[in-house]
């Protein structure tokens, strides 16, 4: 007669097979058979809640996993299957106990490796991660899963050529792995090699024509591409938006709050780059200085990434969800029953894909701001806040689905993350010739940038061009490669790689002059500069995303530095060159230009930004919109 656990196996196998044929639902009746044949036996319940977290049930499969563990404590695949999903679920250090008991048992277990690594990057050891994964592919050097994994974490590291490797061979391994052809894509942007990358995007799109996310992140790239003319990148965005709300339908049929336009409202922001991120620099003062008798402030975060600065962020906020791991029915359903008035989006295309969760209408009134400058595509995203400079009225209209709010001033409220960092002397005054500098990323140093910078050296034969946060290898080699090939001498180029933040701010001390990129224009990167007593030549180009620089510019009373014109732009950087006195000033007085400025008025800011949101609630208000 056969052994209870003989019965489980077989009901067990009969799941598996079912599981396999994507017959979820059979497969975990057969595994609760298995469970009942022999209740004793992990194996019968460690089989259910892999099944059940296949069918969506966490909490039921978290029940499994415990229940297998009580009977088999060092079982370590239901060690790592409990730990990856706790992890999940955002309780990273649970999690990583249960991995470490997996690893114990079984050393060298690649799949718990891979999920360490998943928690030491969530902290910021990008270093731990990269071991891990290591020792993983060490053990299956073939493994899709950690070749992509591996791959994003060099990225991390700035070892973008090693990055390319391993996402390569993970495509290599598995052509179908579309996660993959992502990661590699923004590997290939982040070294200016935006037609590959927009190449790689392409072939994904092809694969999967319905992964809203993968064409969501080659709308981004297109961004910094010279060949796509604007009204064609519009139009791209528009049929995007049109195809994700036709696939996505509004999830409410009516709103919590009161209808009532003068009442407080509640305010919901919405981002991945809640840590140490340029976004975050803009958002904090807003979030702090919010008049809390008007405005009560959601925050959902929608990355793993935690640092002091997202802790502050918490802290100033009135309410504050770690929504990382949450579907976007399961976020959309949140933002609804907080009964949230304004749900502001701060990323659009860039960064994680979660359009899909205000595709899903969870607030009646939805905007978009800061992270990206430009039309989201989606109706349903009803304005977009920017600034007359950066959005000219009748010239930026016509290429947003979104009405645009233009703000008073600027779309800009900044807070340097470091303010105490003194300014150096004048280094014109040292050298005897003059040094321009990019801190743009270099996946914004466009070929048309390149040929501008040449013209500029040529015409100045003395003068250095510094290039900032340009890792080895590819990158690196062609723009030295481009520039030579325009007649500037690799001897008066310099590179140096990604800084610490305090660092980053000293080198601009070894800038007389900064240079703006086109057709991405710089946002933090030129309110950096012009703390650091370093004007910027801006080229004021015909999107959007091409005029962020031009609109800091102007907001502190430097629209003389910005060309309407390649021509001009090139024209303005050597004429100011060759202006010592000029330069000397504003090396002592920009800081406190841009303390006077609307850049840095925080109440002011908040205040018009208030203003803002009340318009817009009593827009819907007076809409009859359910």
């Amino acid at each position: 007669m056969a052994s209870p656990n003989d019965l489980a196996d077989g009901l067990i196998a009969e799941g598996n097979k079912a599981e396999d044929s994507g017959r979820l639902r059979e497969a975990c009746e057969r595994y609760r058979d298995a469970v009942a044949a022999s209740p004793r036996y992990a194996k019968a319940h460690l089989n259910l809640g892999i099944g059940l977290e296949a069918s969506g049930d966490a909490d039921g499969a978290i029940g499994s996993f415990e229940a297998a563990l009580a009977l088999e404590p060092g079982n370590p695949f239901a060690n790592y299957n409990l730990g990856n999903l706790l992890f999940r679920r955002g309780d990273p250090a649970r999690a990583e106990e249960l991995l470490e008991l997996a690893l114990k048992a079984r050393p060298g277990f690649p799949e718990a490796l891979v999920a360490l690594s998943n928690i030491l990057d969530s902290r910021g050891d990008s270093e731990g991660a990269a071991a891990a994964l290591e020792a993983a592919l060490k053990e299956r050097p073939d493994y899709a899963g950690a070749l992509y994994s591996y791959g994003i974490i060099l990225g991390k590291l700035r070892r973008s050529a090693e990055a390319e490797a391993a996402l390569r061979h993970a495509l290599a391994v598995d052509p179908g792995f579309l996660p993959a052809f992502a990661a590699l894509g923004a590997v290939l942007r982040g070294q200016s090699r935006i037609a590959e990358a927009l190449e790689c995007f392409g072939a994904a799109r092809k694969l999967a024509p319905r992964e809203f996310d993968l064409e969501s992140a080659e709308l981004f790239t297109l961004n910094f591409s010279e060949e796509i003319p604007d009204e064609a990148l519009f139009a791209r965005h528009k049929a995007f938006g049109e195809r994700l709300e036709k696939a996505i339908p509004r999830r409410f049929e009516s709103f919590r709050g009161a209808r009532d336009p003068e009442r407080r409202l509640r305010i919901g922001y919405l981002s991945g780059d809640f840590w140490r991120h340029p976004v975050a620099l803009f958002t904090l003062p807003v979030i702090e200085r919010h008049d809390r008798d008007a405005f009560e402030v959601h925050c959902y975060s929608t990355g793993t990434t935690s640092d002091e600065v997202t802790q502050s962020l918490r802290e100033s906020a009135d309410a504050w969800r770690d929504a990382a791991a949450l579907s976007d029915d399961a976020l959309a359903d949140a933002i609804h029953e907080n009964a949230i008035d304004i749900l502001v989006d701060l990323s659009g295309h860039s960064g994680a894909f979660r359009l899909g969760v205000l595709a899903r209408q969870p607030s009646p009134v939805q905007a978009t701001w800061l992270g990206y400058l430009n039309t989201t595509g989606l109706s349903r995203i009803r304005y977009r806040l920017c600034d007359a400079s950066s959005d000219p009225e009748g010239l930026a209209d016509p290429l947003h689905t979104e009405t645009l709010v233009r703000l008073p001033h600027s779309q800009w409220c900044y807070r340097p993350f470091i303010a105490d960092v003194p300014t150096a002397d004048l280094p014109l005054k040292k050298n005897g010739f003059v040094t321009f500098g990019s801190f743009n990323h270099v996946s914004k140093v466009s070929p048309r940038i390149r040929r501008l910078w040449a013209d500029i050296l040529g015409r100045l034969p003395g003068s250095r061009l510094l290039l900032a946060g340009v890792p080895d290898g590819p990158a690196r080699d062609g723009l030295l490669a481009d520039l030579e090939g325009a007649g500037v001498s690799a001897s008066r180029i310099s590179t140096v790689r990604y800084a610490v933040l305090y660092e980053y701010l000293r080198s601009l001390g070894g800038v007389d002059i900064a240079l703006d990129t086109t057709p991405y224009s710089g946002g933090t990167t030129t309110c950096d500069a012009l703390w650091m007593g370093v004007p910027v030549v801006a080229l004021r180009g015909s999107r959007s995303i091409s005029r962020s620089a031009a609109s800091i510019l102007s907001t502190v009373g430097l629209a003389g530095w910005v060309a309407s014109t390649p021509e001009e732009y090139v024209k303005l950087a050597v004429g100011f060159a060759r202006d010592e006195t000029l330069l000397a000033d504003l090396r002592s007085s920009l800081r406190g230009k841009m303390r006077a400025s609307p850049l840095m008025d925080e109440a002011t800011f908040v205040h018009n930004l208030e203003s803002a949101y009340r318009e817009m609630w009593r827009i819907w208000c007076n809409s009859g919109i359910r």
